[in-house]
């Protein structure tokens, strides 16, 4: 079995290996015609229930071979032009083959003696993120898993520079369009989902700092303490971007912390035409982004980043084996003294294989072409009588409702747009996300892939469109028979 370990003795079975395995996967990408095959659960669960993991079958060849039945010829791919469905976008090359070593190397970005140069191109490159946001040189952060643990991370700062050691007293703020991770977060930091003050959006899914105004003088009349305000900068259903400059100046006027949720909006630092889009973000005391969204990078490339370095003493703890306080006296950059996490991978590495192949502006063109396309889109449905949008687009999201041309009730047309999406997704043409507004069913376009057309969009619709009415058909004759 140790033939199977990598290392100095088995360097070329590695490289045969990795080779095969990216030849089979170049091939199905090549191949691809759809976004997905349509298959259901039914259809993928017996095929991996037969598989006997006690019963290994001994050649990488042969797990290939298993592994296109299992999981290659029936997985989303998010490449195709018409997956239009969440926020997963196409990845770009130099970062996957800063997957492929950062995989072998197999560094760990928690202590220093683990990943050596490793952690010095993390720390630059929060250097420079922090630099692209307007920080100054206390500024700082960490690598993390995603957005929603950088938000909880954020959160946990926002609760221990909070003034007060009364739980029950702490109130955060954010817009009804938020994330669902700000109150997942409360939940976990004691808190309660209860302490999250939610904040109405006006026509352009923007949270109305009026609203939050009145909401911040309530809670001081009150006598309670406003720990946090969690701005959106690129919501997940609408990729509006609340007003950060007024966020910024009631942050400052009643001592909340500002926490600005940059998941998806991140993109906008390196965009070569839309960068003011964030202007107000160098207020926030953090920011999370997401550059597994935006930036083209693979699941997970995301970071925390924070105005003033030392509140990352929040999440520090020292353990003799590992990260001993005399360390830090010595000045070892220890980056688990910043982190939730322990064992970390070296995800910084796709980002940093990127900037040096494509350059900033390279990426920021990218997000630039997807935006511009959301825009011709939005033109689309605007001028399409089938379809109601919900509004124009800042970013790359558009949200839309299938309406019939004759009159039908309104939960019939909930039904309706269920249907299409889920008709549509069976039949692997396409894939479309889905949304909740006003309470009633809307669908979702999230266009991350410069690659696809408007061409692409009007297919889709016209897809959509046949689903619905295929649907709305077939009720109608139920109903007379």
């Amino acid at each position: 079995m140790r033939s199977h370990l990598l290392n100095d003795t088995t360097a070329e079975s590695y490289r045969r290996s990795v080779t095969e395995g990216v030849e089979r996967v170049a091939s199905k990408l090549a191949a691809t015609r759809r976004p997905f095959t349509g298959a259901g659960v039914e259809d993928i669960a017996p095929l991996i229930d037969r598989v006997d993991l006690d019963r290994p079958l001994g050649d990488t060849s042969a797990v290939l071979d298993e592994l296109e039945d299992v999981y290659l010829r029936d997985a989303v791919y998010f490449h195709h032009p018409r997956y239009l469905g969440h926020l997963n976008c196409p990845v770009v090359i130099p970062a996957v083959l800063g997957e492929a070593v950062l995989s072998a190397v197999n560094s760990s970005l928690d202590t220093w003696d683990q990943s050596a140069g490793g952690t010095l191109i993390e720390r630059r490159l929060i250097d420079w993120t922090a630099g692209r946001v307007g920080y100054g040189p206390s500024a700082d952060g960490v690598f993390t898993s995603g957005g929603s643990q950088s938000n909880l991370q954020a959160l946990l700062l926002a609760r221990e520079e909070a003034k007060t050691d009364d739980l029950s007293k702490l109130r955060i703020f954010s817009s009804e369009c938020s994330h669902f991770s700000v109150q997942k977060s409360a939940q976990l930091l004691g808190l309660g989902r209860s302490a999250v003050v939610s904040i109405p959006c006006d026509h352009d899914k923007r949270m109305q700092t009026v609203a939050l105004a009145r909401a911040l003088e309530r809670c001081a009349a009150e006598g309670n303490v406003p720990m946090a305000v969690v701005a959106t900068a690129g919501t997940t259903d609408f990729g509006s971007l609340d007003p950060l400059p007024e966020i910024a100046g009631l942050c400052a006027q009643y001592g909340a912390w500002m926490h600005v949720d940059a998941a998806y909006g991140c993109g906008l630092l390196v965009s070569p035409t839309r960068r003011h889009l964030l202007n107000g973000i160098e207020h926030a005391d953090s920011v999370t982004v997401d550059y597994h969204k935006s930036f083209f990078q693979p699941v997970s490339s995301s970071a925390i980043l924070v105005k003033d370095g030392s509140t990352l003493r929040h999440a520090t703890y020292h353990a003799d084996y590992l990260n001993p306080r005399r360390a830090a006296e010595e000045r070892i950059p220890n980056q688990v003294d910043k982190s939730l996490q322990t064992t970390r991978r070296f995800d910084a590495l796709k980002l940093w294989m990127t900037l040096r192949t494509m350059g900033a502006d390279g990426v920021g063109s990218l997000f630039d072409e997807v935006c511009d396309l959301a825009v011709e889109g939005w033109r689309l449905l605007a001028a399409d009588p089938r379809y109601d949008v919900v509004v124009e687009p800042t970013l790359s999201t558009l949200v839309f409702r299938f309406i019939p041309e004759a009159v039908t009730s309104p939960a019939e047309i909930d039904r309706a747009n269920l249907y299409a999406r889920k008709a549509l997704f069976a039949s692997g043409e396409a894939v479309v996300a889905g949304t909740k507004t006003g309470g009633r069913q809307y669908l979702k376009f999230t266009l991350l892939n410069p690659e696809t057309t408007v061409s692409d969009i009007a297919a889709v619709l016209d897809l959509i469109a046949g689903h619905a009415e295929q649907y709305l058909g077939e009720n109608l004759v139920h109903a007379a028979s």
